[in-house]
């Protein structure tokens, strides 16, 4: 297989639905599959396949991407549903799901296992919602340099650029750097708006100060924008935010990220209170009341 020729893309959430989007536009065969059918029915209007089941999609591709929630979701889609004897000798598995450091080394060892033929790239991806749907996903990339040719196609159809970070596993490590520097920046946010309240500071002064800050980064400026319209709609929801940064804790001394920890016990709180599923920076409004 010198190139990409058919791409599968199993799971269509927030994240997987804008993903294979664009790579249907990008004019590569497109093969979808997701637990609910609806998202897999508006692909087929826009020019994928729609497969019965993980492995009926896996059959048909030379680069599988899996775009789920968890680690127990992935294992379920690989080994319970098929996916991985069903793929073609050779074919790419692109891990794209954040399942952390321990659970990536879980799914090399399956792939070593039982089907060394396949290529295992983990890829977790930098961005939210918008970002995927706007092809400006970063994808934090490793595993073996010979498939970084095969799979160009399809990373540049999804984002704006890729890192490669070395072996298998070096992506997920990247990305739980890159998420718990992203949920300083939320907590910084929500802090510093939440600060100006308790100062009794009108709430537009505080974000018109913020806003256009050198110390606001653009990311950072449209969660200024959506907090400004009291929109907490997810784009990357505070639960799943909670489980990166617990991701990032399982595999670290907590003692010595206190900070991080303390993080992780209040969003916890905020979930428990039935937040959980809005966006990350509804932690402005939980900080306020």
């Amino acid at each position: 297989m010198a190139e990409a020729r058919r791409v599968a893309v199993l799971g269509l959430g927030g994240m997987g639905q804008p993903m294979a989007a664009n790579i249907v536009r990008a004019g590569l065969p497109t093969v979808v599959w997701n637990r609910r059918p609806g998202p897999a029915r508006q692909l087929a209007e826009q020019g994928a396949e729609v497969a019965d089941s993980p492995a009926d999609a896996a059959r048909r591709a030379d680069v599988v991407i899996t775009m789920v929630t968890d680690a127990e979701a992935v294992r379920a889609i690989a080994v319970d549903q098929g996916m991985l004897a069903a793929m073609p000798e050779g074919a790419i598995w692109a891990q794209m799901s954040t399942i952390g450091v321990s659970e990536t080394e879980r799914i090399a060892g399956l792939v070593q296992a039982q089907r060394p033929d396949v290529v295992l790239l983990d890829a977790p991806v930098a961005g939210s919602r918008g970002p995927a749907q706007q092809r400006q996903l970063v994808i934090l990339a490793s595993g073996p340099e010979q498939a970084r040719t095969r799979i160009a196609p399809v990373f540049d159809a999804i984002g704006q650029r890729t890192v490669w970070a070395g072996p298998a596993g070096a992506g997920s490590r990247l990305k739980l750097v890159n998420n718990m520097l992203l949920a300083f920046v939320a907590e910084g946010i929500a802090e510093s708006i939440a600060l100006g309240h308790s100062l009794g500071l009108d709430r537009d002064a505080v974000l018109g100060a913020l806003q256009g800050s050198p110390l606001v980064s653009p990311w950072a400026q449209e969660k200024l924008q959506r907090i400004g319209q009291d929109e907490y709609s997810a784009q990357y929801p505070l639960s799943l935010a909670l489980k990166d940064v617990n991701l990032a804790l399982r595999e670290v001394d907590i003692d010595r990220f206190a900070v991080a920890n303390s993080l992780a016990a209040q969003w916890q709180r905020a979930v428990e209170r039935g937040l959980g599923d809005e966006d990350l920076t509804v932690i402005t409004r939980a900080l306020q009341h």
